[in-house]
This record gives structure tokens, sequence and C-alpha cells, in this order.
């Protein structure tokens, strides 16, 4: 084992006092089992513009108490040198050891004399993005893990506008980090600094204003059919507050609650992967739904930042993906602004450039203006601030990314399946008056602008080795360029790592051309407006290609994302 993983670990073996960690300490060592000692050890857990993300446990490279208190450390500083009298807003999802992470992270913040608003419940994570600007905070911090697997949990850190902070940000903090000893950090007791008054519960009217805010986008008028059903499934995560209280305000009562999903769990037991995409996740919603039969089943993921739905169509159920649904909601939200005497021309619609390229389409049809941005939502947020900065933020209609993350309003500065269900239960609500299911109404999209499809590939490399590798793929595909993919000819290729130009379709584009940060991730376009974009995970182990087709039906557009698969998955081998 290498000499400084091993002082590492001896060093660790002399200082955790935890109970927990100090027995997990002892058996790993005891193992003898090198492997999994190096991964505990061999890095500390990166810092990156999402914050902290890892599985739980002892070590250098986990999500533990001593980790923990040394990022807020770094973050304490950070606000400490930035603002006079700082603030933050802090929460939780339903994760193993959010609460003692989050009693940490606050007893830290006091130490540092930062004032703390606590969640007092576990909420999602828009809740959190919408405190922050509603309480006018420095700064908000969330723990999380998203729609990972029941081993991880995670640490956000969100700037004074409620958006994830951006990579300047990102890096100063990282440095504090640096200089911090997890073993050496002050940390107030919980009770007490809610005693001394450094740290408060947020008050219930936030998260009431946060409600009140997200009904406010929807659609006017709306009034569910008699006997409209949805099924719901909080996945055993923060949402069931959340949705059933909107769904209630907008009129939507016959709310049936997957039972075995509905109380908080960190443990995931009913789905290994709480990720509402997959249709594993929603076994126990589809069983429901066959005995209750809803007009739509709708899933949010643990931090209530995702949503997924499945579609009751032709006697079973179909599942929209995150571009479909993206898209779906994209089109009608126009045609909403249309029928209340908008200028659709005017809207501006914010994506990625890893989500489907259908968006462009609609652009040019509708008249709207299509930005893409770098994947992470805060960059959808970037642009609200933009719009908000000229007094035109009433122009935002809807940004979302294809991992099924979408906003609609201004509320927050993160994605928020929230407001998406809402939405989803409404736009279901008045296609099934026209006679048409969002299957339906999504094949009508495809069959009027060409079937725009998508596909990944993920290449996972874990532990030291696979990091290195990972970087080796990224270099070659920079240094020793394709020129061609699955017989496609390579038309084009853009490197974000080196800067480009945002890409916009349509609306008024009277704004100045903006550039893109650099980003680790390269873009090759291909003959007959297909293309293959390679980025690495920000989040875990894996490099992924993004697989685009268009095709004239589903069936040419389905061969053509079988290839790109194919000659993906080898150069990523």
């Amino acid at each position: 084992m290498d000499k400084a993983i091993a002082d590492r670990v001896a060093l660790w073996q002399e200082k955790v006092t935890e109970p927990d960690l100090k027995a997990e300490l002892d058996e790993l060592v005891a193992s003898g089992d090198e492997e999994k000692i190096v991964d505990a050890f061999y890095r500390n857990l990166e810092f990156g513009t999402a914050g902290l993300r890892g599985t739980i446990g002892v070590g250098t490279n986990r999500m533990n108490v001593y980790n923990v208190a040394q990022a807020t450390q770094g973050v304490a500083d950070y606000l400490n040198a930035h603002y006079e009298n700082p603030s933050l807003a802090l929460a939780r999802d339903s994760r193993n050891k959010g609460e003692d992470f989050q009693r940490v992270a606050a007893g830290v913040l006091a130490a540092n004399g930062i004032h703390v608003y606590v969640y007092p419940r576990i909420e999602p994570v828009p809740t959190l993005s919408f405190a922050v600007r509603h309480l006018g905070t420095s700064a908000g911090i969330v723990l999380t893990a998203s729609h990972n697997p029941a081993p991880y949990n995670g640490y956000k850190v969100y700037n004074d506008n409620g958006g994830q902070i951006a990579n300047e940000a990102a890096d100063e903090i990282s440095a504090n980090i640096a200089k911090v000893d997890p073993f050496e950090v002050e940390v107030m007791d919980f009770d007490e600094a809610l005693e001394k008054g450094l740290v408060e519960w947020t008050p219930e009217e936030v998260l009431d204003a946060f409600i009140a805010n997200v009904k406010k986008v929807s659609v006017p008028g709306f009034t569910a059919a008699d006997g409209y059903k949805v099924v719901y499934t909080p996945l055993n995560g923060t949402g069931i507050e959340c949705v059933t209280r909107i769904l209630k305000e907008i009129g939507v009562t016959d709310v049936a609650i997957v039972p075995e999903q509905a109380e908080p769990d960190g443990n995931f037991p009913t789905c290994q992967y709480p990720n509402p995409e997959f249709r594993e996740a929603l076994e126990l919603g589809l069983k429901l739904a066959d005995e209750v039969k809803p007009n739509l089943l709708v899933a949010t993921d643990p931090d209530a930042d995702r949503m997924g739905t499945a579609i009751p169509h032709g006697g079973d159920y179909v599942l929209l993906n995150g571009n479909e649904m993206g898209v779906l909601l994209m089109d009608w939200l126009a045609t909403m602004a249309k029928e209340n005497g908008e200028d659709v021309a005017s809207k501006v619609c914010v994506t990625s450039i890893v989500s489907s390229a259908m968006p462009d389409a609609l652009a040019r049809d509708w008249g709207f203006e299509l930005r893409r941005v770098l994947t992470g939502f805060k960059y959808v947020g970037d642009q609200i601030d933009q719009l908000k900065d000229a007094g035109e933020e009433d122009r935002f209609l809807i940004g979302f990314e294809e991992s099924y993350g979408y906003l609609v309003g201004t509320h927050a500065r993160d994605k928020d399946a929230i407001v998406a269900t809402m939405l989803a239960v409404e736009m279901a609500s008045w296609y099934a008056a026209k006679g048409m299911d969002l299957y339906e109404a999504m094949e009508a999209l495809y069959e009027k602008y060409g079937y725009y499809l998508n596909g990944i590939v993920n290449a996972s490399f874990p532990g030291a080795a696979g990091a290195e590798h990972m970087a080796e793929i990224m270099t070659n595909l920079r240094e020793s360029p394709l020129t061609e993919i699955a017989g496609m000819a390579v038309e084009g290729v853009t490197d974000y790592a080196a800067g480009a130009e945002m890409p916009r379709v349509g609306g008024l584009q009277k704004e100045a051309a903006q550039t893109l940060p650099t980003s680790n991730v390269i873009e090759y376009r291909l003959e007959g407006d297909n293309k293959v974009i390679f980025r690495p995970s920000g989040t875990e182990p894996k490099v992924k290609a993004y697989l685009f087709a268009k095709g004239a039906t589903r069936a040419e557009a389905d061969a053509i994302i079988a290839k790109l698969s194919e000659a993906s998955s080898k150069i990523l081998s």
C-alpha cells in the first residue's frame, strides 16, 4: 500500500472518536482488503461545483461527519470573507445520516458566527433554493445525493440567488477546505446554537410561500375533470408533503399514494435505484395503478427535484423520458401562452447541450428563443437571472434537462419536481379533454417535427485507476479526434473545454452572444443531423456518451441510436 495512504489510515485510527466510524475503520483495517482501504483513503472526497457526493462511511473519500465538518468550515470561511453578517439556509432529504450531517453543518456555521435557518423536516431541494431567495440568506446547503443508490449521501452548496455555486466560488471553497484539518474543526452543539439564536428553525411561512409561488404558474382557470385520478410515489423521499399540497391547491384530490414508498426511508427498501426514469423504481406504482386506474402516474426522486411519469395507454403504461416530457411541456406552455394572449416570440426557453435536439425545431416553428447551456441547472438559473436583471423575468417560459429536471416560474434557481408535477397533471388533463393521452400527444409532435430520439451509454470506472482511465479517454478524444462514428462521417467537433459560443435558435436574440464556461465535454456532429457528446459525470465515476438521432420514422431513428450505442461502447471500452 502507498505510504501516503497508510499514513492517512493511521491518522484516522488515532483521531476518529465517532463510535460507528471507529468500528467501521477497525473492521476495514482488520479485513486486510487493500482495494477497499485504498478506495476509502486514496484521495479527499472532491468538492466540485455541485459540492460533495460519495458513499457513506469512514475515510477521506467518504461522506461522514468529519468530511462534512471540514467542507462546512471551508464554506464558513468563504462566507465570512465575502459577506458582512452572513446567513445560510440549510435542508436535508431522507438519506441516511442526513440529520447527523445537518446538525454538524449547522454547528460549524454557528461556531463561525453564521446565522443558520434549518428546515424542521426533510424538504425538497427546490424549497431550499426558494428559502435562500425568500429569506435573503448569503448561501444555502442541502444534504442530498439526489437519485443515487442508498449507500450515497451528498452536500450541495447554493449561492445567494438560490442557484448552485459558480466554478469560481467552488474553487475558492475547495481551496479553503484544503487548509482545514477535519479533526480540528470547532462544532457548536446544535441545541446550544438553537438556544443562542445562531440556529433557528425555518418558519412555516417559508414553505407556505413556496407553495403559493408554485401555484402562480398553474394554468389560469384549470379545473380537473370529474373523476380525474393520480397515482403518486415519492420513492421514500421528500416529495409527499409538497406534491400533495400543490395538487390539493389546484383541485386534484383523488391522489393515491404508493403506501410502501410513502414514508421517508434512506434505505430505499423497495427499489435499489430510486430514480423515476427507471421502470424498476415505478413497479409498485404501476401495481397500484392497475388497481385504481389513474389518468397519470407520477414519481419524484428522493430530493424531489426530478419527476418521472407513466402514461396509461393501450392497456399498458408507457414511460415518457426526460426529453419527451421537456418537449411536451415546452410546446404546451407555448400553446397556453398564445391562448393567454402573450407574445410567444418574446419567450425564452433554456435547455442543455446534452438534451434533445427537438426543441430547436419547436423554437423555429413557434418563434420563441431557445438557449443551450452546459449541464447543470445552475446554468439555467443564470439565464433567468440575466432576464431578471434586464427587467424581463416574465420572458422565461421553461428550463429543462434530459435528466428529468424541469423548472417553470422563477421562484427557484434549481429544477423543481413540485411545479413539474403540477403542470404535468394539468397538461395531461388538458390533453384528455381533447381525447388524447400524453403518449399520443408526444407522437403527434414526432410526426410533425421528426423523430428526434436519444440514447446514452454509461461506462463506469471506479476507484483510483478508473479516474485515470476516464482522463485518458477524454484526452484521446481531443488529441486523436474521430473522423467517423458508426459509419457516419464527422462533420464538426466542438470542444467545450476550449470555450464555445452558447447555441441559440429563434426568438428575439436581442442580447449579445454569450460564451459558455469551459467544460470537459466534446461534441461530435455527424452527417444526417446526428451526433454524439462525450462527458464525464460530475457526480459518479462514469464517462457518458449522449446519443442523438433524427429519423423520418421511429424505426429509422431507433436504428441510428443502436448503431451509435454500439460504436460509443467500443470507444469507451
